[in-house]
């Protein structure tokens, strides 16, 4: 004789779902940034770029990938760096938003981190105003801060042109 014990029922709040999310890495300016994987359509190294008349100084040009123009963004401008020397040259992380494509010019890129959604923590106050407006959070790794950008927002030149 078998004695069955009923199931136990739970409801969602006592099950914590751990995910992990994955993001391409990229330094700028010795700082390490991270870009959602699922938003990086490649990785690309020194590109010509043609530059366009009137643009804003984020928008380093345009480039030829593969037969399509792609929006080239000076991501260290972006940020309010000083700009790359020539001699150095970077690499790109192209990125899909809105069905368009968009270069993102960072000095190196680098592997690709699978990070506990768990260790995702809101900006720190002590974080420049300007990365805040165009990432969502920081994960603390062992020797650095990964500070993860938003795409859409580091697209959105609205802002910036308005200040």
């Amino acid at each position: 004789m078998s004695s069955r014990l009923p199931a136990k029922r739970t409801n969602g709040a006592e099950i914590a779902q751990i995910t992990n999310e994955d993001f391409v890495t990229a330094s700028i300016a010795d700082q390490m940034f991270g870009i959602p994987v699922l938003q990086v359509q490649d990785v690309l190294g020194p590109q010509k770029i043609t530059r366009i008349p009137l643009a804003p100084p984020e928008v380093a040009g345009s480039l030829n990938l593969r037969g399509r123009i792609v929006t080239a963004i000076d991501v260290r401008l972006r940020l309010g760096l000083p700009a790359r020397s020539k001699d150095k040259p970077g690499m790109s992380i192209v990125v899909d938003h809105k069905g368009e494509l968009y270069s993102l010019a960072v000095d190196h890129v680098g592997e690709v981190l699978s990070l506990s959604s768990a260790d995702f923590e809101r900006h720190p106050a002590t974080l420049d105003q300007r990365w805040r407006e165009v990432s969502t959070g920081i994960y603390r790794l062992k020797d650095t801060l990964l500070v993860v950008l938003d795409v859409s927002r580091l697209l959105n030149f609205a802002n910036t042109e308005a200040a």
